[in-house]
């Protein structure tokens, strides 16, 4: 997983399994700050896919043509959500201001996780 390129990425897909065992998928936003990346719920605790990855601690993304199995750490260290959130407003606020204010509102930045390699896929 290299975060030059995700960083590079407006977007990156999630792939999450629902409760019946099939995946659901959507574009995240996705930020890297020393060489970290993170991701938010725009829609914080409310959102199916932050609730199914906070109860698997895991999930895949979609980076161009390449599935990747992640585990998602959640960030509770409010300077650093500051930092993420900094980055947030540079990468995407010239293109996205309203919702880019959303995602770097207190509910939102309130789901921050940190994305790390997870098992390679097939095992």
């Amino acid at each position: 997983m290299d975060p030059t390129e995700l960083d590079r990425r407006l977007e990156i897909r999630l792939r999450t399994r629902s409760g019946n065992g099939s995946w659901s998928s959507r574009p995240i936003w996705i930020v890297v700050v020393a060489g970290e990346p993170y991701i938010r719920s725009a829609f914080g605790t409310r959102s199916a896919w932050y609730r199914r990855v906070r109860a698997m601690g895991r999930a895949d993304i979609e980076v161009g043509d390449e599935t990747l199995q992640v585990r998602l750490e959640p960030v509770d260290d409010e300077t650093l959500n500051e930092r993420i959130s900094d980055a947030y407003f540079a990468k995407y606020s010239p293109s996205w201001p309203g919702p880019t204010e959303t995602l770097i509102g207190k509910e939102a930045s309130a789901t921050t996780m940190r994305l790390t390699p997870g098992p390679t896929l097939g095992s």
